[in-house]
């Protein structure tokens, strides 16, 4: 797909690398004139003589002032990352040294990019679609292994290309049908039906596992939150810092220490758990600012993804676990029960006195013992039977909630078939599905919506 660039026929520049001090930093410019400038503030080389992909060592002058020595890429139209002529100028790190720069190229015709303008001039230029332009921005913001992977397959077109072959097929399909109405006096058909309801069949299982696959999408994304739940003194400050292997909080064999919650992140096999150490759960509390900490920790739990239930396996009888779990089922909460500090008590004897309770993991928070195995059942509480391997990821809610339409598109041509609905009306469910399908890759969109998903990136991309 490729968009005129009406309206960008101007240059643009801005810093690449993120501001500050730093060894090197890079200025970019993008359009028409953007060699032409800096071939005017770098006097070593005629720029407009050198090919594209190319580097070029000199200084850079403006009103006869050495403003660096910098190193200058060129790449020519459409070659380039936007399709239009762009320069990319590496100096020192300087803050001072990148704006004087900046300003040159601003009193020489560019002016100074928006966020993500550069990315927009390449879905504009059909450089890339919508889908892989917002995830050049989910690949800036990627911090663990699976959200690198996700956004790298998504900027490849793994999403787009899986959405390419479902829209052409339904335009075949809507085609054939608008030629029906040409027709509608000669009562024929140009649409194999049968066809129809098998390709459509298919869109929605692949759709249905799209939209499933949004929840483990979200997670590699942004994380998921763990509210660590117990009664005074269980440990859940002790099994804080075990997991984060550094005395984060504060531990006291004095019940209630913990008064307000504390909130770490860590990073567990590409996962990143934002785990909630919350003041114990006790009924009656005399000390006011504990109780204040008691509700905070009542507030997370309702916030949290899932609960890490901690429990001391020398103080609390199966009975009670089992009433607290019944609780917890009630709520509809997803929980991980823990059975902590069995460095107090033989471990099989603690198996066996829970035995009657599936799921739980015993460990000792104080010694490190199983620490391991509970973080792996941390993960498989996230992963279990989720989307995993090559397969495409959904990690954006814009995408989702265009998913949830067409899913319900689909399902309304799937009932139109088996109800033999006329031609027209076919159509226009067809019609409803190939838009929503086009607002994910940019076939369909506005200029609202383009601007809403460029201003989320940073500038100079």
């Amino acid at each position: 797909m490729s968009i005129a660039l009406s309206g960008w026929e101007d240059t643009i520049v801005a810093l690449a690398t993120p501001p500050g001090i730093g060894a090197l930093g890079i200025i970019r410019l993008s359009g028409t004139k953007s060699i032409h400038i800096i071939n005017g503030l770098f006097p070593s080389k005629d720029l407009l003589k050198q090919s594209s992909h190319t580097l070029h060592v000199g200084y850079l002058k403006n009103d006869g002032k050495i403003l660096d020595e910098v190193v200058v890429s060129v790449f020519k139209s459409p070659r380039s990352y936007t399709g239009e002529d762009i320069v990319e100028v590496s100096c020192h790190g300087s803050p001072f040294i990148q704006q004087q720069i900046i300003d040159a190229c601003t009193q020489n015709g560019a002016r100074v990019a928006k966020p993500g303008e550069f990315t927009q001039r390449a879905f504009l230029a059909g450089k890339l679609d919508l889908a892989q332009a917002e995830a050049v921005a989910d690949l800036i913001a990627s911090n663990t292994e699976a959200s690198h992977k996700t956004a790298i397959n998504n900027i490849r077109g793994g999403f787009s290309s899986s959405l390419k072959e479902l829209r052409e097929q339904l335009i075949k399909f809507s085609a054939l049908i608008e030629l029906e109405l040409d027709f509608s006096q000669e009562d024929v058909e140009f649409a194999d039906r049968t066809q129809l309801k098998s390709l459509v069949e298919g869109a929605s299982h692949h759709t249905k596992q799209l939209l499933q696959s949004f929840q483990l999408g979200n997670v590699i994304k942004n994380g998921v939150s763990i509210a660590i739940i117990g009664k005074p003194n269980a440990g859940k400050s002790t099994l804080l810092n075990a997991l984060l292997n550094e005395d984060r909080a504060i531990v006291s064999e004095i019940p209630g220490t913990t008064r307000d919650t504390i909130e770490e992140v860590i990073n567990i096999d590409g996962i990143l758990f934002r785990l909630i150490d919350t003041a114990g759960i006790r009924t009656h509390s005399t000390d006011i600012i504990e109780s204040v900490g008691i509700a905070k920790s009542l507030e997370k739990m309702k916030q949290a993804d899932f609960i890490l239930y901690l429990f001391d396996v020398n103080e609390t009888s199966p009975h009670e676990l089992e009433k607290t779990i019944g609780e917890m089922q009630l709520q509809g909460i997803n929980f991980l029960l823990t059975g902590n500090k069995v460095d107090l008590m033989n471990e099989a004897e603690a198996r066996g006195n829970f035995s009657g309770i599936a799921g739980i993991i015993f460990i000792s928070a104080k010694t490190t013992l199983h620490i391991e195995v509970l973080k792996e059942r941390m993960v498989d509480m996230v992963l279990h039977d989720k989307v995993q391997g090559e397969n495409v990821i959904v990690t954006n809610a814009r995408h989702y909630h265009s998913l949830q339409e067409v899913y319900t598109s689909l399902n309304d041509v799937a009932a139109g078939l088996v109800n033999n609905i006329p031609g027209d009306l076919l159509a226009i469910d067809i019609r409803r599905c190939l838009h929503y399908l086009g607002t994910i890759t940019g076939e369909v969109s506005n200029e609202d919506l383009l601007d809403y998903v460029f201003s989320k990136f940073c500038i100079g991309k």
